[in-house]
């Protein structure tokens, strides 16, 4: 199934989830961003001084044939840019993969490394912007650049997909423009971003889908409370409910 878009017209090469993932490992569009993930590969931080950091775009994770499809911002540097696999490898890593885990998402409560045998259950996530950007702040023109592959993952799983997660404001305004070029019918104006935040949407077919604001699982927001583990396993069950 193919779906309106100008962005989506750009991925029409990717007809599969495998093809897209190896091209975005492939990827060096952004200089700033490769010599970064790169040097931070060789550099790396002291307590995994011994291991060897992926160092390269990260691809989405999770089921192909996903109903949930959970949008974050970047890889951590030392999270998903160390082990290659998204959300994995850092606290946020931590609190996202034991939320999925409690509602039945996920096969295992953590996710450490690319080969510690978690898989995910009717779900997917993958990220805004593929690389680890410095500062956790990528540029306009770095979003831009990498836009076309969240319009091609989102194509392929949209035959599936029932509910679409956004781990804070930048997931969450990326993930409407994406729809807004794919021709569904969002709201104007466009809903604000907020926890808990959610709305129905149609594609120009009448497929419906539901989507859902959530605070990002970051430091800054579980070390003080803004995001609990309820908060977020509230997030997933509402969810699981439009699945």
């Amino acid at each position: 199934m193919e779906w309106p878009g100008a962005l989506v017209a750009k991925s029409k090469k990717y007809l599969t989830i495998e093809a897209l993932d190896k091209a975005i490992i492939k990827c060096t569009l952004c200089p700033r961003l490769v010599e970064w993930r790169e040097e931070v590969a060789i550099v790396k931080r002291k307590s995994y001084s011994e291991e060897d950091y992926w160092g390269k775009p990260v691809p989405g994770f999770g089921d192909s044939k996903a109903e949930i499809v959970i949008v974050g911002l970047a890889p951590g540097a030392h999270g998903a840019n160390r082990t290659g696999r998204i959300f994995t490898g850092d606290s946020s890593g931590d609190f996202l993969y034991s939320s999925l885990y409690r509602v039945g998402l996920a096969k295992i409560p953590t996710s450490e490394s690319a080969d510690d045998g978690q898989e995910l259950y009717k779900t997917r996530i993958l990220c805004a912007v593929r690389c680890a950007p410095p500062d956790n702040k990528p540029t306009v023109e770095e979003k831009a650049i990498c836009a076309p592959f969240m319009a091609a993952e989102i194509n392929l799983l949209m035959p599936t997909a029932k509910s679409f997660v956004a781990l804070g404001n930048f997931a969450w305004t990326g993930l409407l423009a994406q729809l807004v070029n794919m021709g569904f019918d969002i709201p104007s104006p466009r809903p604000k971003f907020g926890h808990g935040v959610s709305f129905s949407t149609q594609s120009p077919d009448g497929k419906a889908v539901r989507v859902i604001g959530s605070y990002h699982p970051s430091q800054q927001n579980t070390f003080t409370g803004k995001l609990t583990p309820a908060m977020l396993d509230g997030i997933f069950n509402l969810a699981l409910k439009n699945g």
